[in-house]
C-alpha cells in the first residue's frame, strides 16, 4: 500500500471492488491462521477488550445510537462535540450504495455534566461522506461530496435561527482537495497558530477575514507572497471572504500542530511526518523550489505491536507484512494523528504523538524531541503499545485533546476498512466468511484520562469578555488556547488589546506569548514597540515568531524603524531565530537584508534547511550574491552554495544575466567552476537534467549574437569535468548562427479555444494532479515522476491520454530514473477536461508540444474500449 498516496491525485475507479486491489500475476496464500467471526460487542463489552498502559483509564463519551459511523469530530467554543458520520462509506464489500446522501453532521452534548454525552442535535443531514468539521464566526465550515461528482466540496453552514440545525449553506470551495477515493479525500480544517487553516491532502489553505481592508482589498496574506490565490466571497455577518493560498498536502487522514504551529501528520504506512518550517515561504521564488524541512519523516521505525492476530489486512498474504504469530508486523492504515496539548494526562504526555492504527486495532504513544531543528520520535513502550484491542471492530481513525484536556478517540466500529478500490480477493473473502460486512452504522468516542488526574470543567467560552479570553491564552490546555486565539480574532474587541500587549511584554510563559503574537497579527492590531519587545525576548520561539509577524509592517512606512531591530538578530546563535530570519527577509531588497542573507548563506554550513531559507528569499538577486561570494576568498562551503546561486541564475534563463555568469564562472578555479556547472552534470544537456536525474527548468537561453566568451573559455578547459559540464551547460545557450543550431521557430499560438481549454487544464491539473506532480511539474519523491520535459508528456497524444483514461501501473522510467507506478484512471472526466488537462501540460512550463483537442480524446477512448486495466510502460512505448 506504499503507492496508494499517488491516489490524491485521482478520481475513485468504477471498477468491481477487488479487480482494483490485486496485484497481476500476485499470490495470495490464505491466512496462517483462522479466525472465527467477529461479532459487535457492546460498548461496555467493547471496554473490556481495551489493553491501557498502566497509569491511565479508559471512558466512554458516545457510542450507538446516539452517533454512527463517526470519523471525525470537532469541538465548539462551548464544548459541545461535533461529529462527521460516514454513513454511507463502504455498505458492503463492494462499496455499492456509497454514493447515498445519508452522512450528517451532528453536535453532541453532555447535559448532566458527567462527561458522557446525552444530547444528540442533527445539525446536517442529507449529506454524502462528509469529512471534515471546522469553525468560524457566525458559522461551520463543513467538507462533504455531492454526489454525482466525487470531488469534495468545502461549505459554509449556518444555523440562522437558533434551532441547532443548518438552514443555510455557502459554497466556499468547489474543489477541496482533489478527487479521490475517500481513504485519500482531504480533511481537516484545522485551525492553525498563523490564523490559516490547514488540511490533509489539500494543497489549498483558507483564512477568513473578518474585516473588508480600505477600498475592499484585502491585506493578507504578507505583502511579497506570489502564492496568494483571489479571496471567495463569504456571507455578510460571519467572514467577509476568505483568503486562499496554495500550500504542501500535508499527508492523507488527519492533520494536527504542536504549541509552536509546527504542522504534523501522516500517511497509511508511514506513522509520523511534518514540517520543521513554514512552508508557504518555497513558493516565492521560481527559479528555487526548497524541499528541507517540509514532509519530513520523523518517526523511521513502523513497526506495531497488536494485542490480537490481524490476518484481516489487505496485504496480509505477502511475506514480511505479519509476524509469525498473525499480529500485524507494520502499519498499513495508520492515521488520526493528534500532538497531545492537554492536562488530564501526565505530564510527560504532553507533546506526545498518539497515532491510530485502526487495522491493528491500537493506537500507538510516541515522544518527539527536538534536536535543534530536527524532531525525532520514538515509541514510549517496547514491543508494545499505548492502547490495543482484542476486538477486531475498533477502528480508532482520528485522535484529539479535548477542552477537558483529555485524550479523545473516534472510533469507526466496523469490520470493513479498506475501501473497494483496494479490495483484494484475499481480504474480500475473510470479510464475507467473518462476516466483517455486517453490523454497520455503530460507532464509539472514547476519553482517555491518567489515573489521579481530574478533567477540566468544560467552560462556555463563548459567553466570555475579550479580557476573559485574553487570560485564556495562558491556560495550560492547548485546545482553550487556540479557541481563545479564534475568538479574539473573530471578534476583534479593542478591550482586548492592552491585556494582548501586556503579555507579550510582560508575561512569563513562551506559549502564552506566541498566541497573543498572532492574535495580535490576526486582529490586525501589531505594534512595532509590542514586535520590538518580543525581538529581545529570552525564548527562542519567541524572538522567531516576532521575526516572522513582523512581515506584516514591510511595505510600510513603520518597517523603517524596526528593520534595523530585525537585523540585529543575525548574529542570534539559534537555529530557529536563523532560519525564521533568512524567509522573512525574503520580504524586503534593503541592502543591508541582503547583507545578513549573505552572512547566514555563509555560515550555514551542513543546516540544509537554513541554506534554503535563504536562497529561497533571494528570487532575481542570485548572481548578485555570487558576485559577493566570489569577491570572498574565504567564504567556507563555497562550491555548494554557488552551486545552488549559479542554478537558479541559469533556470531564470535571462541572457544577459547568464553570459556574465558565464564570465563569473571563468574566473574561478577549476573545482568551483565544476560546482557551478553542475547544471549541466551527466546529462549531455539533452534532457536537461541534473546529475540526480531531475529536469531543469531551462529552455534554450538566447545569449545575443555570439558565442559568450566565458563559455568559450569554460569549453576549453583543461579540466576534463570542467569542460565536459561547459559542453552540457553549452547545448542549452544559443546565439544567432551558432553551428549545429537552427533558427528557433515558436510553435503557434493557441487559438481563443485553445487557450480557454489551457486555462480549464490548468484548475483540474491544479486540483487533481499537482498534488502528486506538484504545481511546478517537478513531481515528488515516492509519489509521482516529474512532467517537465518528460517523454510521456510531450511525446505521443495518445500514450499521455491512455495514461489520464485508463492509469499507469509498474516501473516507468523518466529522466534515467525508475518509479514504481500505482496510478489509476480518471475514467469519469469527459473529454473536453481530458484535453484541457494535457494541453496543460504540453504547454505550461515553456514546453512547446502540440496542444490536445477533444476530438482526439474521443478517438483514443474508442480505441480503447472497455478497457479496465491500467497500463504499463512496454504497452505505452507501442503506441506511434
Amino acid at each position: 500500500m506504499k503507492n496508494t498516496l499517488l491516489l490524491l491525485c485521482v478520481l475513485t475507479l468504477s471498477l468491481p471492488a477487488w479487480a482494483g486491489g490485486d496485484k497481476p500475476g500476485e499470490e495470495q496464500p490464505p491466512p496462517k491462521i483462522t479466525l472465527p467471526p467477529s461479532p459487535p460487542l457492546s460498548p461496555d463489552e467493547a471496554l473490556k477488550s481495551f489493553k491501557l498502559q498502566n497509569g491511565f483509564r479508559l471512558e466512554l463519551v458516545a457510542s450507538e445510537p446516539l452517533i454512527h459511523d463517526p470519523v471525525a469530530i470537532a469541538f465548539d467554543e462551548d464544548g459541545r462535540i461535533w461529529v462527521a458520520e460516514f454513513r454511507s462509506y463502504m455498505p458492503n464489500v463492494d462499496g455499492t450504495g456509497e454514493d447515498e446522501n445519508i452522512g450528517s453532521i451532528a453536535i453532541l452534548e453532555d447535559t448532566d455534566g458527567n462527561g458522557k454525552m446525552d444530547k444528540r442535535t442533527e445539525f446536517l443531514d442529507g449529506i454524502n461522506l462528509p469529512r471534515a468539521i471546522g469553525f468560524v464566526k457566525g458559522g461551520v465550515l463543513v467538507a462533504h461530496v455531492v454526489p454525482p461528482a466525487v470531488q469534495p466540496q468545502l461549505f459554509l453552514c449556518r444555523d440562522t435561527n437558533g434551532d441547532g440545525k443548518c438552514d443555510e449553506k455557502t459554497l466556499i470551495a468547489s474543489d477541496y482537495g482533489p478527487a479521490a477515493n475517500p481513504e485519500h479525500t482531504a480533511n481537516g480544517l484545522l485551525s492553525g497558530l498563523d490564523n490559516w487553516i490547514y488540511s490533509a491532502g489539500c494543497t489549498s489553505r483558507f483564512r477568513p477575514m473578518y474585516r473588508v481592508p480600505d477600498g475592499g482589498v484585502p491585506t493578507m496574506p504578507a505583502p511579497g507572497n506570489p502564492s496568494s490565490l483571489p479571496p471567495l466571497k463569504g456571507v455578510p455577518g460571519t467572514a467577509e471572504y476568505f483568503l486562499r493560498e496554495r500550500t504542501n498536502g500535508r499527508g492523507q487522514w488527519g492533520i494536527t500542530q504542536d504549541s509552536f504551529g509546527r504542522m504534523f501528520y501522516n500517511t497509511n504506512s508511514d506513522f509520523l511526518r511534518g514540517d520543521l518550517i513554514p512552508t508557504h515561504y518555497y513558493g516565492r521564488n521560481a527559479n528555487f523550489k526548497g524541499t528541507a524541512g517540509v514532509n519530513v519523516q520523523i518517526m523511521k521505525d513502523q513497526s506495531t505491536w497488536p494485542g490480537r492476530p490481524n490476518p484481516g489486512v489487505n496485504r496480509g498474504y505477502r511475506s514480511g507484512q505479519l509476524r509469525e504469530d498473525s499480529t500485524l508486523a507494520t502499519c498499513t492504515a495508520t492515521c488520526g494523528i493528534s500532538i497531545f496539548r492537554g492536562t488530564a494526562l501526565p505530564d510527560d504526555c504532553i507533546g506526545n504523538a498518539f497515532l491510530p492504527e485502526p487495522s491493528a486495532n491500537m493506537i500507538k504513544r510516541v515522544t518527539v524531541s527536538e534536536d535543534g531543528l530536527s524532531l525525532v520520535a520514538k515509541n514510549v513502550y517496547e514491543k508494545t503499545e499505548f492502547l490495543t484491542s482484542t476486538d477486531e471492530r475498533f477502528r480508532p481513525v482520528n485522535t484529539y485533546t479535548g477542552p477537558d484536556g483529555a485524550l479523545y478517540i473516534v472510533d469507526l466500529y466496523r469490520g470493513i476498512l479498506q475501501h473497494k478500490v483496494f479490495v483484494t480477493t484475499y481480504l474480500r473473502k475473510q470479510i464475507l466468511e467473518r462476516g466483517l460486512d455486517k453490523h454497520l452504522g455503530l460507532g464509539r468516542i472514547y476519553r482517555v484520562v491518567g489515573e489521579g488526574k481530574t478533567p477540566l470543567p468544560v467552560q462556555k467560552m463563548s459567553k466570555m469578555t475579550a479580557v476573559e479570553l485574553v487570560a485564556q491564552l495562558s491556560s495550560p490546555n492547548g485546545w482553550t488556547r487556540d479557541t481563545a486565539q479564534r475568538l479574539l480574532v473573530e471578534r476583534n474587541d479593542k478591550t482586548a488589546l492592552p491585556e494582548l500587549k501586556k503579555l507579550v511584554t510582560e508575561g512569563s510563559n513562551p506559549v502564552s506569548k506566541i498566541h497573543a503574537l498572532w492574535t495580535l497579527e490576526g486582529m490586525e492590531k501589531l505594534t512595532p514597540p509590542v514586535v520590538t519587545a518580543a525581538l529581545a525576548d529570552k525564548d527562542a520561539k519567541v524572538r522567531a515568531t516576532a521575526i516572522r509577524v513582523s512581515e506584516v509592517f514591510f511595505g510600510t512606512q513603520l518597517i523603517a524603524d524596526l528593520l534595523p531591530k530585525i537585523l540585529e538578530l543575525a548574529n542570534d546563535s539559534d537555529p530557529q531565530v536563523q532560519v525564521q530570519l533568512a524567509f522573512t527577509l525574503g520580504g524586503t531588497s534593503d541592502a543591508r537584508a541582503t547583507a545578513v542573507l549573505q552572512k547566514l548563506l555563509l555560515s550555514s554550513g551542513s543546516n540544509t534547511i537554513l541554506a534554503e531559507a535563504v536562497q529561497s528569499s533571494l528570487g532575481g538577486r542570485e548572481l548578485e550574491m555570487i558576485e559577493t561570494i566570489v569577491a570572498d576568498d574565504k567564504a567556507p562551503n563555497a562550491d555548494k552554495l554557488l552551486g545552488g546561486l549559479a542554478k537558479a541564475v541559469f533556470a531564470e534563463g535571462r541572457g544577459a544575466r547568464v553570459v556574465k555568469l558565464l564570465d563569473i564562472i571563468a574566473a574561478q578555479p577549476p573545482a568551483q567552476q565544476a560546482a557551478m556547472l553542475e547544471i549541466g552534470a551527466g546529462s549531455g544537456g539533452k534532457d536537461k537534467k541534473d546529475a540526480k536525474g531531475v529536469p531543469l527548468r531551462i529552455r534554450d537561453i538566447k545569449v545575443g549574437n555570439a558565442e559568450p566568451p566565458g563559455l568559450a573559455k569554460l569549453l576549453a578547459s583543461s579540466d576534463k569535468k570542467v569542460a565536459e559540464r561547459a559542453k552540457a551547460v553549452s547545448n542549452f545557450i544559443v546565439w544567432n548562427g551558432k553551428p549545429g543550431t537552427k533558427p528557433h521557430v515558436p510553435p503557434p499560438a493557441l487559438t481563443a479555444a485553445q487557450q480557454e481549454r489551457f486555462e480549464l487544464g490548468k484548475k483540474h491539473y491544479t486540483l487533481i494532479c499537482a498534488a502528486c506532480h506538484q504545481p511546478n511539474g517537478m513531481g515528488e519523491e515516492g509519489k509521482a515522476p516529474p512532467l517537465i520535459d518528460s517523454p510521456f508528456a510531450l511525446g505521443s497524444e495518445g500514450r499521455l491520454a491512455r495514461i489520464v483514461i485508463n492509469g499507469l501501473r509498474g516501473p516507468v522510467t523518466v529522466h534515467g530514473k525508475t518509479w514504481n507506478m500505482e496510478m489509476p484512471g480518471l475514467p469519469t472526466l469527459d473529454d473536453n477536461t481530458v484535453a484541457a488537462i494535457l494541453t496543460y501540460i504540453r504547454r505550461e512550463w515553456e514546453h512547446e508540444a502540440s496542444p490536445v483537442e477533444p476530438e482526439t480524446i474521443k478517438k483514443i477512448r474508442e480505441e480503447v474500449g472497455k478497457r479496465e486495466d491500467q497500463w504499463t510502460e512496454k504497452e505505452l512505448l507501442q503506441i506511434k
